[in-house]
């Protein structure tokens, strides 16, 4: 295994991927969702941390992204599995393309 030399912000993921922000922070907040090692703590001061991911949670992630809106009915499905926050599981439907 190659050693991880960078890695990248969550917040950066959302937007190279074009994903909700908290939508990703769900699927990341159970670390199992993604392999071991995949995400990283980035502590950036005393008592602050950022969640960022390496190049294969990146990978890994667009493709359970892609895996999961391979129909609708699998999206609602990986939606009601990986966010539990109601509003915004509703505001990620609202926005998928039926």
């Amino acid at each position: 295994m190659a050693a991880v030399t960078h890695v990248t912000t969550l917040a950066c993921v959302a937007q190279l991927l074009g994903e909700d922000l908290e939508l990703l922070e769900a699927i990341v907040e159970n670390d199992d969702n993604l392999t071991y090692g995949s995400i990283v703590s980035v502590q950036t001061g005393r008592d602050d941390y950022v969640t960022a991911l390496t190049g294969d949670g990146i990978h890994e992630l667009k493709g359970m992204l892609a895996d999961a809106r391979s129909s609708t009915e699998n999206w609602i499905g990986f939606l009601d599995d990986f966010v539990s926050d109601p509003d915004v599981n509703a505001r990620v439907k609202a926005k998928s393309p039926r």
